[in-house]
């Protein structure tokens, strides 16, 4: 069982969720929705020990995998690997800059620590699920693959494609994590396509589901090693998480999934996250 530090991880979220709104703001463009309510969840994975990576080998064979399938958070998965040590914190603020290698979607290996290319969303979880056949057939089960969706995303055929042939080959080593903001580009999931009761159907799909609240720390981490003791079939944590969450015009709101983050807004975050 791992028991990280929740004090430490809260002060850790804060400073990625700073990043993000300075990025954004330095851009002129991108999704601070998304990035923000699954700050939580990837400060659990990277800064909580439970995804084996190393800065200073980030290829290594034995390494855990971090897929992101939500192309369009990548701004947190950016400030991550920058405070994880993988790139220099400074080229955060080259976020969608002509020349940068920090895309408005990842793009594989553009940047240390990046394992795959995203934008169409639904096609990073087959992503995941192939990664996570390949380790179990060819390497070891230790190996552990984690993909973070959007509750949007789950519109996709392919989503549910990739569900059905991870419960099938029983890749218990695979962890899918939903990030349940409640918004889309078009407006609200439960208004654009209603995708609940989302457990169920996943259960029905032959996973290990558990629900979560995705911006409770103690929760996150329950679910991480609940997920690494179960060896019989892939985990989906269900994440109900707060859109913008701790920016306070942002929070809930629709307008959050894409938007400029202006000067003046800016420092108001930043004071909202101070």
């Amino acid at each position: 069982m791992i028991y990280p530090d929740i004090e430490e991880l809260t002060r850790v979220a804060k400073l990625l969720r700073q990043d993000v709104v300075r990025m954004i703001n330095k851009a002129k463009s991108g999704h601070p929705g998304g990035a923000l309510s699954s700050a939580d969840i990837i400060t659990t994975l990277y800064f909580g020990n439970f995804l084996k990576v190393n800065p200073r080998d980030p290829y290594a064979n034995d390494r855990d995998l971090f897929i992101l399938s939500a192309g369009h958070y990548c701004p947190i998965w950016y400030a991550a690997l920058a405070r994880k040590g993988f790139f220099d914190v400074d080229e955060l603020l080259s976020l969608r800059q002509f020349g940068s290698r920090l895309l408005g979607h990842p793009k594989l290996k553009s940047l240390p620590g990046i394992e795959n290319s995203g934008g169409s969303l639904g096609q990073g979880f087959s992503i995941a699920c192939g990664y996570a056949f390949a380790a179990q057939r060819f390497g070891t089960l230790e190996q552990e693959v984690y993909c973070l969706l959007g509750d949007g995303e789950q519109n996709e055929g392919q989503v549910w494609e990739a569900a059905m042939f991870a419960a099938h080959l029983k890749l218990s080593n695979l962890c899918a994590i939903v990030d349940v903001n409640k918004i889309q580009i078009d407006g609200f999931t439960s208004d654009v396509m209603n995708i609940e009761p989302i457990d169920q159907k996943y259960k029905a799909f032959g996973w290990n589901v558990i629900r979560i609240d995705g911006n409770n720390f103690e929760e996150i981490i329950k679910a991480f090693n609940e997920f690494k003791n179960q060896k019989e079939k892939p985990s989906v944590i269900i994440a109900d998480t707060l859109a913008g969450k701790g920016v306070s015009f942002l929070e809930g709101k629709v307008k959050s999934h894409g938007k400029w983050i202006t000067d003046k807004e800016c420092e108001r975050a930043i004071r909202d996250l101070s």
